[in-house]
């Protein structure tokens, strides 16, 4: 009896225990004349990702999102938004943690914030903006191979805080309208 508890407490436990909007800010700085323009504007979509540890098994994730949207050099609307998540990770190896957080957490964290952006636009009763998928492991082998370029060691989220923008713009087709 005593192994079957020992072997049951050693399995790797993963779930997620919370997800929250950590901040939103939406600015409409040029209202309301904006409102007016019958030109559709250019989109400009940056995405960032970050992770810390909370507790022995608690880490907080989560995904930033930044769009700009002009017509010629008029803003038309700024959206920024942290979307959270307290994940519970228990035995899983610490080398795959780093992974853990800046690929599994942020993928499951997005269609909260991709609801949280679309739901903020469409009260400001402008056009709505959908923002696409995202590959988070694309984006965290881009993170890991410019880490390798650059001779630094970028995969310190187990033990502490990080915040990784990922520096992607995504094109103005990236978005739907």
């Amino acid at each position: 009896m005593a192994e079957e508890n020992t072997a049951a407490s050693e399995n790797p436990t993963f779930n997620l225990q919370r997800a929250y909007l950590k901040d939103l800010s939406l600015e409409v700085p040029n209202a309301p004349h904006v409102f007016l323009e019958q030109t559709s504007p250019a989109v400009e979509v940056n995405i960032g990702i970050g992770a810390q540890k909370l507790a022995e098994t608690m880490y907080e994730s989560t995904v930033t999102v930044t769009v700009t949207t002009k017509i010629e050099d008029k803003t038309v609307y700024l959206v920024e938004a942290t979307q959270g998540g307290v994940f519970e990770v228990v035995n899983i190896p610490t080398e795959q943690i780093d992974a853990l957080l800046g690929i599994v957490c942020p993928t499951m964290l997005y269609p909260y914030l991709r609801a949280n952006v679309a739901d903020a636009i469409t009260r400001t009763t402008l056009p709505p903006l959908h923002l696409t998928d995202v590959n988070f492991q694309a984006l965290y082998q881009q993170r890991q191979a410019q880490a390798g370029n650059e001779g630094t060691e970028q995969g310190n989220l187990p033990d502490g805080k990080a915040e990784n923008d990922s520096g992607i713009i995504l094109p103005p087709g990236a978005t739907k309208q």
